[in-house]
């Protein structure tokens, strides 16, 4: 006996049933939700407040007599204090002054301070200033400040695309590799193995659904960038959310790879923190990946969320389009082939 069925839906098409269970699981899932939406949004306020644009600071140094003390006085920047010589090798020691200025021979000035600390390199020039000023010798040229304070060179502007790009890769990476392992550690890969839904259909709904999220956790981090610390966003909005879409499959193919054929959560977690460490602490997310070595220069541009870091910024801050960022599209691109394909390759059910 032959049973007529009717026509399937849209709704009833295995990629589409598949993905809304991915939603579901998403939903159901509440750290998954803080992790995603609220813990980027904190880590951008905290960071963005302790790193705030501020007045310069006032620079404590130390002076061996009240003849130094008073010429380092006149420099608005420094707060000199009177001390001997072996109180100011105490508060080098111990940070509290970053300078201290000692009689020299001949009328001559000796600075001690430690050259690798910021602070006492600028002290160190401030310092000679104040004693040149206060002998009266004068600049050889008349200086004047022309003072520039513009969205875009802050650290706040540099933060924030370095942590889209960092949760992208976080819940790209964490949303398809923690829940294919989980899937088959519980045997459910293996039973919808007999199913007839493919493959590529169970891989695709992953990134079908990372797709609906992606929009929704940019917007609410650029959008909490954009009001609450007046971030620019120079570049077109279709251009960036393109840029988000690649991104995120990259990483999501890049999940995909490293749960292929993991079996355990201990495993995948493992196995998912080596291979995001080196981009958290290489990529450029909080500091820029300038301050390593040339010699490590092209395996850290050659990462995907250097690239990704780079591509947002260029956006956001310079007003970038697309044909000026074609290398790093180019990084991020041949990052979601070949993780993709790497992956079908590898996936086990079992």
């Amino acid at each position: 006996m032959k049973i007529e069925t009717g026509p399937r839906s849209f709704v009833d098409h295995p990629l589409v049933q598949l993905t809304l269970v991915r939603f579901r699981e998403f939903r159901r899932e509440p750290e998954a939700v803080f992790w995603v939406f609220i813990f980027p949004i904190l880590l951008a306020a905290g960071l963005g407040i302790a790193f705030r644009n501020r007045p310069a600071e006032v620079v404590k140094v130390g002076a061996e007599n009240a003849q130094l003390a008073g010429a380092l006085r006149t420099e608005k920047s420094l707060a000199p204090e009177i001390m001997t010589r072996a109180a100011g090798e105490r508060g080098l020691r111990t940070g509290r002054i970053v300078l201290l200025a000692l009689a020299g021979a001949q009328g001559g000035v000796v600075y001690r301070y430690d050259d690798t600390n910021p602070d006492g390199r600028a002290a160190r020039l401030l310092a000679e200033r104040a004693i040149l000023r206060a002998a009266g010798v004068h600049d050889p040229a008349p200086e004047s400040d022309s003072l520039v304070r513009e969205p875009g060179s802050r650290y706040i502007d540099f933060l924030i695309p370095g942590l889209v790009g960092m949760n992208l890769m976080g819940s790209g990476m964490w949303g398809m590799g923690f829940t294919i392992v989980d899937a088959r550690r519980r045997n459910l890969l293996k039973r919808l193995v007999a199913t007839p839904m493919s493959r590529a259909q169970y891989l695709l709904s992953f990134l079908l659904s990372r797709l609906t999220l992606l929009f929704v956790e940019v917007a609410v981090l650029v959008g909490f960038g954009v009001a609450v610390f007046g971030t620019p966003l120079r570049g077109s909005l279709w251009e960036l959310a393109a840029l988000c879409v690649l991104s995120a499959f990259c990483f999501s193919a890049l999940g995909l790879l490293t749960a292929s054929r993991v079996r355990t959560i201990e495993a995948a977690s493992g196995l998912m923190n080596a291979v995001m460490l080196p981009m958290w602490i290489a990529s450029g997310v909080f500091f820029s990946a300038e301050r390593f070595p040339a010699a490590v220069q092209p395996f850290i541009q050659a990462l995907p969320l250097t690239a990704v870091a780079n591509v947002l910024r260029a956006n956001m801050i310079e007003g970038a389009h697309l044909s000026q960022v074609s290398g790093e599209v180019a990084i991020i691109a041949t990052w979601l082939v070949a993780s993709f394909f790497v992956a079908l390759r590898l996936f086990r059910w079992r």
